[in-house]
C-alpha cells in the first residue's frame, strides 16, 4: 500500500494504491495521519489504485472522516473501482462517506466544496451535490 498526497489549493487529496488489508492497516492509518494537519479544511481520498480493502481499511477510512469531522473539514472519497464501490455499499460507507465518480466531478463542484469549507460548517456534498450532515456521531 502507498499513499501519495499534494495539495490543490486547500484541498488535500491522498491517493491510495494496493490493498488495505489487516497486514498494513496501521501503515495506512499513520500515512493518512501524517498527511492531515490540524488545520485541514478538505481531504479527498482517491481510491483509483487502490484493488481491495477490507474492514480494517474502512475503519482507518471512518476514524479519518470522524477526525476531520471534529475540525468541521470536509471528507469526501473518489474514484472507487467496481469491487471497493461494492464494499462501500454493503458495509453502508456509502451513505455515511461522500463518494464520487473521480476527482474530475469532484473538481467541478469544487467551488461549492470551498465555499462550504471558509465557512467551517461540518457538512459535506454527497453525490448529488447536497449538502448534508452525512458522518453520524456514534
Amino acid at each position: 500500500m502507498d499513499l501519495n498526497t499534494e495539495r490543490q489549493g486547500d484541498i488535500l487529496i491522498a491517493k491510495a494504491d494496493g490493498r488495505v488489508d489487516g497486514a498494513n492497516a496501521r501503515e495506512f492509518q499513520a500515512a493518512l495521519d501524517a498527511a492531515i494537519n490540524d488545520s485541514e479544511r478538505a481531504v479527498i481520498l482517491d481510491m483509483e489504485h487502490l484493488s481491495y480493502i477490507s474492514s480494517a481499511g474502512l475503519r482507518v477510512i471512518l476514524l479519518t472522516a470522524k477526525t476531520l469531522q471534529t475540525q468541521n473539514a470536509k471528507f469526501a472519497v473518489c474514484s472507487l473501482s467496481g469491487p471497493i464501490q461494492e464494499v462501500f455499499e454493503i458495509s453502508g460507507f456509502d451513505k455515511i462517506i461522500a463518494i464520487h465518480a473521480s476527482q474530475a466531478e469532484l473538481h467541478s463542484k469544487t467551488d461549492q466544496f470551498r465555499a462550504f469549507t471558509d465557512i467551517g460548517n461540518p457538512f459535506i456534498i454527497d453525490e448529488a451535490g447536497d449538502l448534508s450532515n452525512q458522518i453520524k456521531k456514534r
